[in-house]
């Protein structure tokens, strides 16, 4: 026996020492695991969710705004996310995330052993072994750490949470929980939002190319944040690998690989707030709606609906298309009337004011610097007025709305203050009159900048297109005709008359006078004259009546003026007052919500208009007739024209781009001193109202024929109604408006009516008093 054998035997010795600790070392880290789910699974790591909770796992949903034509016109959200089902995701997205994230992911029930062992024998080095059911899992259940012990104590609640999740779902349900969870920066919480705001697109229609950058994105958002130029190229290389792994999984060629390798990463950013995209004055005024509906339909067990975070869907009366239509024409007239209202003030010291003094002006500054959040915020935090006054006459680096585009520049806040006191503004509203759908609803120019609504907040002087209401009441109490004739003579209504302190007087805008005219004509080219005849035969407050019955819900003064328009009301009033001449005498309320579900779809309320019978089918088509001589020979003819011609001095109107040879019919308005214009327009199955001026009374053009309705504000509405005559789909009415069945008590053909007077006339027992004493 050799004297080695003793150090052999030690040897040997050691090696099995080794060995053996070896194998208790490999069985202790499955036993350590196993442990360790046990002791998470028994509450010694904290509690786990409950059974209802991984059923029905917390998740702010974003409440949807939804066109009548389907559209999503905007969201109301704390996380802005909105749910897809698996079936609606691209499969493109479902075979990048499984063969980037979790190759495995069909094969396990929510912990890949495989992979586990992988990370543990090279140290991570070779990838991790989270499988995508444990992201879930710690998207839905865990909060962030920072202790190296509660993050190993979470990752094994995340584990026996994983495994709960695998029981209780499908695969496909966990892929589609997963990618909805998923925050994908900019707002973009979830595949849906994700596709909508990176590609403009909707889920189910992401190209290849498109679902490899967003799974690309998983592994480190900010990291690979594709809209930042500096990490653009690594995202690039992300979106790459992406394809490898796909190709590594059988999903891909080589050669498809190469090819789609090579192609940009193609964003189409859509960003989506609360002061961008279609329709931003009408979901702001929606959003307070929804604060009183909350308010008043609480969820079956008492508690109240979230808008932010509870998913609702609210389909609204508002199309889309048409809105979009609405927006350009508003906005690519009033970029012209800006234009030509910045020359024509030009060089004027008081500008854009106009008979003020400069103390006036001044108040007037004052007053809306007193308005704004700087001034209130110093107050608040007890600035003195000296310093106030320093702040705001001192100038600083802004940024300023333009038709251009904003401005970055240097003014003070004070001179910021008067710029934006030259901006023309407008509204506009558009309602389908059989049914109070709301079909467009636009507030403002920019709602970024001015987040005032000039069609429900803002109510301003009406003007002439208040005089249809005194026609249609003199229609309606004493049935006369379009074609009575009367003298164009100035008509005063006398002192004491409807409770008057002084003889009332008004002229015509033209100062002409002299002849006679038919009622059709003289609505037609808006005669204050004959306006303030038909006041004195029937007074100020059945026409305050009628206007309340046809959905005027402003004060009216019971005086004689309100006849010429000195009444101030909204843009959503006027349209929706005139519902009853093109609904036959029947108004109809105008509602903007047809449904809202749950985000189960369950209906939660459901919305029909208020109408009422306000004047019969007869008298609400003879008042349609009436106006329709406004655009036929009227103050509106210009919508006639058609042809491109130059027009006016400064070419606000450059040309007349529309040619109607449609029925129309309409109402221009223009207040004093060119404070308003207005402009009603109506056919059979569309109603829509345009208003412009300036935030204050003061700022306007100098002249009438710069700053009347039909110069400011008929345009919009020519250039709206082409574009939606363009679009065959939306189905806007071209046709005349319908004439009641049977014959009509009321003459409407002119040249019969003068025959039956002269019959009437050879007969002196017929003759009726004489209506024009004065």
């Amino acid at each position: 026996m050799s004297k080695k054998d003793p150090e052999e035997k030690k040897q040997g010795r050691d090696f099995r020492r080794i060995v053996l600790w070896f194998w208790i070392l490999v069985a202790c880290i499955p036993l350590s695991v196993f442990l360790g789910l046990f002791l998470a699974w028994a509450g010694a790591f904290g509690p786990l969710p409950t059974f209802e909770e991984i059923e029905n796992p917390k998740s702010n949903l974003a409440s949807q705004i939804i066109s009548s034509d389907g559209v999503l016109i905007g969201k109301y959200y704390a996380e802005n996310r909105t749910h897809a089902e698996f079936n609606e995701i691209s499969p493109y997205v479902i075979n990048a995330l499984v063969a980037t994230e979790d190759e495995r992911y069909y094969d396990h029930s929510g912990i890949d052993f495989r992979g586990l062992a992988r990370a543990i024998a090279f140290m991570g080095k070779k990838g991790g072994a989270s499988t995508i059911t444990q992201q879930l899992a710690k998207n839905l259940f865990n909060e962030p750490t920072s202790s190296l012990v509660e993050r190993i104590k979470q990752k094994l609640k995340e584990w026996v949470i994983a495994l709960q999740i695998e029981r209780q779902y499908t695969k496909d349900e966990i892929i589609a929980m997963y990618l909805n969870q998923f925050d994908f920066l900019y707002q973009a919480v979830g595949i849906n939002s994700a596709a909508r705001i990176y590609f403009n697109t909707t889920p189910d229609s992401l190209k290849i190319h498109e679902a490899a950058l967003l799974v690309g994105m998983v592994k480190n958002p900010s990291y690979y944040n594709p809209r930042r130029e500096e990490s653009q190229e690594r995202t690039l290389g992300r979106r790459n690998q992406v394809f490898h792994q796909m190709e590594r999984n059988g999903l891909l060629t080589q050669e498809e690989v190469d090819s789609l390798s090579q192609l940009p990463l193609g964003l189409d950013y859509t960003p989506q707030s609360h002061i961008e995209g279609l329709a931003p004055y009408f979901r702001e005024y929606l959003r307070s709606y929804m604060k009183d509906w909350l308010e008043e339909h609480p969820k079956p067990d008492g508690s109240k609906y979230n808008l932010y975070t509870d998913g609702l869907k609210i389909y609204t009366t508002i199309d889309s298309r048409m809105q979009a239509h609405a927006e350009k024409a508003v906005q690519d007239h009033m970029a012209n009337v800006q234009r030509v209202f910045f020359m024509k003030e030009k060089g004027r010291k008081q500008a854009p004011f106009h008979n003020l003094s400069d103390a006036e002006i001044d108040a007037l500054l004052k007053q809306a610097m007193r308005r704004t959040p700087r001034y209130r915020g110093m107050k608040a935090r007890g600035v003195s007025n000296d310093s106030i006054d320093l702040v705001f006459n001192t100038p600083i680096p802004m940024e300023v709305f333009s038709w251009k585009g904003e401005i970055d520049t240097v003014m003070s806040p004070m001179d910021s203050i008067r710029y934006y006191k030259f901006f023309y503004h407008a509204g506009l509203m558009s309602v389908e009159p059989q049914t109070g759908f709301v079909k467009a609803w636009v507030g403002g120019i920019n709602y970024k900048h001015f987040k005032y609504d000039h069609v429900i907040q803002g109510a301003r002087q009406v003007g002439s297109t208040f005089k249809p209401f005194v026609y249609a009441t003199a229609i309606k109490q004493k049935h006369y005709s379009p074609c009575m004739e009367v003298p164009n003579v100035r008509t005063c209504i006398e002192k004491g008359m409807f409770d008057l302190l002084e003889d009332w007087c008004p002229s015509n805008s033209d100062n002409e006078y002299g002849g006679v005219l038919t009622l059709k004509d003289a609505l037609a080219q808006s005669k204050n004259t004959v306006t303030t005849f038909l006041m004195k035969q029937i007074g100020p407050s059945a026409v305050a009546k009628l206007a309340r019955d046809m959905g005027v819900k402003s004060e009216i003064p019971i005086q004689p003026s309100i006849a010429l328009g000195s009444v101030d009301l909204k843009v959503y009033e006027m349209v929706g007052s005139y519902t009853t001449f093109a609904n036959k005498g029947v108004y109809t309320e105008p509602i903007m919500v047809l449904r809202i579900e749950d985000k189960n779809g369950i209906v939660l309320d459901e919305f029909t208009p208020l109408t009422r019978e306000v004047m019969s089918e007869e008298d609400a088509y003879v008042v349609t007739n009436l106006l329709t001589g406004v655009t036929e020979n009227g103050t509106g003819k210009r919508l006639r024209f058609g042809g491109k011609r130059p027009d006016y001095e400064y070419g606000i109107v450059t040309g007349f781009p529309w040619q109607f040879e449609n029925q129309i019919a309409g109402k221009t308005g223009t207040t004093q001193n060119q404070s308003d214009g207005w402009f009603m327009g109506m056919v059979p199955n569309l109603i829509t109202g345009v208003w412009t001026g300036c935030e204050d009374r003061s700022a306007h053009f100098g002249s009438i024929t710069f700053g009347q309705g039909a110069t400011t504000a008929l345009p919009i509405w020519a250039n709206y109604m082409k574009a939606m005559y363009a679009d065959k789909k939306l189905k806007v009415s071209q046709e005349p408006f319908e004439r009641p069945e049977g014959e009509l008590s009321i003459e409407l053909d002119c040249a019969a009516y003068k025959r039956k007077e002269k019959q009437d006339a050879g007969n002196p027992f017929d003759q009726e008093p004489d209506e024009f004493q004065y």
